[in-house]
């Protein structure tokens, strides 16, 4: 035999016109695999001893060597002789029997991977054509979630880290890798060790909550994708992957029992609550959408929401609207029972959320007629200082509840989840401007008191009076809380959904904003000044003596500003760019020359036409298509968006006390009871709890001690059985579709082979 047929992978490489090198197998080299192939070990066995010096780990051009092919095959019996072989190079084959769940042929390499050297099975493989570089045995078995695979990897003590997230810059790990490590291949690693962490398989073996953990993931998966936007798709997937997971998990369970014991979980709050399900309090700072809106966890919330309530449901939507107009006049009734007999039975009807609801948009509706009845006020007769309608003194105690009632809040649902949510936000801003508005309405009082002139005529009131500031301040306090009765049609199916575009628009209009704001501005401060000469110039025409002044829409910055906004709506007169000059003497002195500056008039033109196309034509219609692209989104979704936005209107209900400002001040200890329990655990902490004070949470109370759950370990041991067993049948139903349709596709190939042509 000659020397080049027996030796592959060095003379027997062929370089191609490219200049690329592939390992070229001799015929010798393909009889071999063929015979591997084949599955007959007495014939590879036959085949060695008469070729002693054959290249047992010679590979093709795709890097397959025999123990591959015979790992491809299934084939134990080949793969175990062909290890005993004492040349053999395992190379990532380990790898290929876990990916392709062959448990016997994965242990039998792993124990030749340690025989070769102590511990070489923990080890990453590097230059392999199909995986990363330091891919381990686990993260490829739990990357393709193989139950069983994991679990023998990990019964090996086998170990899988958690990459750290892109944003990370860490002195010990991150920041030495990208100091000195290939960016490309420490990105593509992270995120195949992120497919292999986040596994359901995986999860469901490693982790006591295995909701909690998908939670996490699935935030700091959504997080990193918007930091690294190379991989933009492939984080948004798995986070929205991880999510469902979640989702299905709760979905498995059977009884409302089960779903109780999981949303009453505490683990990865951070805090105690008094809330009834501080899981769905997670889901929701999570935004697990499709875990809250699945029908497993709304159930839940639904009866909460109602009580003992059933009859609410079975109303119809103008019944249920009308059942406010009653609740305005029972709220004194409501506020003496809830004070007098706490205990009774009516008091816990009041303390139904949707009763809170009822008595809180009756009495926010009160609100709104005295704010109204301010509104209204004759301005002609007014003085100079504040008002004297008589509304000011209820005005200011309802406004100074609702503060109160935000503080109470902000400390008992902690200030980030508080302004985490954009009705919290809004009606901050509104607050703020009442507020203010009282501020100035006191300045002007003083001012009065000092300066006297109460009697001046408002037309010789000064620009910057405080009586003029507070009515235009109040002029926006009332549109916001008037405006505030949008947040309540989130709760019907038909207006919650339009409720949720509009908000969701205005973040589109924003985007909007940033790129006009760019344009306006790069056209008025290019055309601020090219008219400032002509200002105020008159030409006249000398046969009809009609006069035609220039316009000062250019003259200066804010003339231009205000001219190019306004053209967006068509409301700039189509001669803001003419050039007008006031007539020059002629040779006699009945006569006058009108000179034109056309150069001039010409980039005026061209200018405001060429911003009008930009903003009107281009500009617009991207912000109508992509309003009517969230639009579509948000329909598209209609259901779970519309279930998550209701449920967190819920929640806010159900934390805030059942008297609505201003009646909870008379029940005032009611509505302060988290805070004065704080102060009792500051002062005095009994065993396991501790009171604690950060910027995140703000003031909450902390449990040392970790309660095991028993109850909830069964319960989330039976929803991953069941989950894991639905998993298999799905599996086991796509590979018998997929028989079914290989079956169909050979029966019409028999058929036109058969038919008579």
């Amino acid at each position: 035999m000659a020397d080049d047929e027996t030796i592959g992978g060095t003379e027997d490489e062929f370089e191609n016109p490219a200049g690329v090198i592939y390992p070229h197998l001799q015929e010798l080299e393909k009889r071999f695999f063929e015979i591997v192939a084949s599955g007959s070990v007495s014939e590879v066995r036959l085949f060695l001893e008469d070729h002693p010096n054959f290249n047992i780990n010679a590979m093709n051009f795709q890097g397959v060597s025999a123990l591959h092919i015979a790992v491809s095959e299934r084939n134990t019996a080949m793969v175990e002789y062909l290890l005993s072989h004492p040349d053999i190079d395992p190379g990532d084959t380990h790898l290929h029997a876990i990916r392709d769940n062959q448990t016997r042929i994965a242990i039998l390499i792993l124990d030749k991977l340690n025989e070769l050297t102590p511990g070489l099975e923990y080890a990453g493989v590097t230059h392999s054509p199909d995986f990363p570089d330091d891919t381990t045995p686990l993260a490829v078995a739990a990357q393709y979630g193989h139950f069983e695979m994991i679990d023998m990897l990990r019964f090996r003590r086998h170990i899988l880290e958690k990459p750290h997230p892109p944003s990370c810059n860490c002195d010990e790990v991150c920041k030495p890798e990208r100091e000195k490590g290939d960016i490309l291949n420490m990105e593509k690693m992270r995120l195949f060790m992120y497919r292999a962490v986040s596994n359901p398989a995986y999860i469901c073996q490693t982790e006591d909550d295995p909701i909690l953990r998908a939670f996490e993931l699935s935030t700091e998966l959504s997080k990193e994708a918007s930091f690294d936007r190379e991989f933009y798709p492939d984080y948004k997937a798995l986070s929205s992957e991880v999510s469902q997971f979640a989702t299905e998990l709760i979905g498995c369970a059977r009884k409302a029992e089960e779903v109780e014991c999981v949303l009453r979980q505490i683990a990865g709050f951070g805090r105690t609550s008094n809330f009834a399900y501080p899981r769905l309090l997670l889901a929701l700072d999570y935004r697990q959408k499709t875990f809250v809106a699945h029908p497993n966890v709304q159930q839940l919330v639904e009866n909460k929401w109602i009580g003992t309530w059933h009859e609410w449901k079975v109303r119809s939507t103008w019944l249920k609207c009308l059942s406010v107009i009653p609740q305005i006049v029972m709220l004194p009734l409501v506020a003496f029972v809830i004070l007098f007999a706490p205990n009774s039975k009516q008091a816990k009807f009041y303390e139904i959320p949707i009763n809170k609801l009822l008595s809180s948009v009756a009495n926010y509706l009160i609100f709104l007629i005295f704010v109204f009845l301010q509104s209204r006020s004759d301005k002609t007769e007014q003085l100079r200082g504040p008002p004297n309608t008589g509304y000011e003194w209820i005005l200011a105690i309802y406004v100074i509840s609702y503060i109160i009632a935000f503080i109470r809040l902000c400390i008992v649902d902690g200030p980030v989840r508080c302004f985490r949510t954009r009705t919290n936000w809004y009606e901050l801003v509104m607050l703020v401007l009442f507020i203010l508005t009282f501020l100035f309405w006191i300045v002007a009082a003083l001012d009065v008191r000092i300066n006297g002139q109460r009697d001046l005529e408002r037309k010789y009131w000064w620009k910057y009076d405080p009586t003029l500031i507070a009515e235009g301040i109040f002029c926006l306090a009332t549109i916001m809380a008037f405006f505030k009765l949008l947040f309540i049609c989130q709760l019907d199916y038909n207006l919650g959904p339009l409720q949720l575009s509009l908000v969701k628009m205005i973040r589109d209009v924003g985007h909007f904003l940033a790129i006009f704001g760019i344009i306006v501005l790069s056209f008025t401060i290019g055309l601020c000044h090219l008219y400032q000469y002509y200002n105020g110039m008159v030409q006249t025409d000398d046969e009809s003596k009609l006069k035609t002044e220039q316009e000062n829409s250019f003259v200066d910055f804010k003339s231009t500003l205000k001219t190019l906004f306004w053209a967006v709506f068509c409301m700039s007169p189509v001669e803001s760019a003419d050039v007008i000059i006031e007539n020059l003497p002629g040779d006699r002195e009945s006569e006058t020359i009108i000179n034109h500056h056309t150069f001039t008039e010409f980039i005026g033109y061209f200018a405001f036409a060429s911003f009008q196309f930009i903003s009107v034509v281009i500009v617009l219609n991207m912000l109508i298509a992509c309003m009517a692209n969230t639009f579509t989104k948000v329909t598209d979704n209609v259901n779970v968006e519309w279930i998550f936005g209701r449920t967190e209107v819920y929640v806010d209900f159900m934390l805030t006390t059942t008297l609505p400002p201003p009646f909870c001040i008379f029940s005032i200890f009611t509505g302060l009871r988290p805070v004065i329990e704080y102060i009792k655990i500051l002062f005095k902490p009994p065993p396991g709890k501790r009171a604690r004070w950060d910027f995140v949470n703000c003031c909450y109370i902390e449990d040392l001690e970790e309660k095991k759950d028993i109850r909830f370990a069964q319960v989330m041991g039976q929803l991953v059985q069941r989950y894991l067993r639905q998993l298999e049948r799905q599996t086991e139903e796509t590979d018998m579709q997929k028989l079914r349709n290989e079956l169909m596709e050979f029966g019409n190939i028999l058929k036109e082979a058969l038919s008579p042509s």
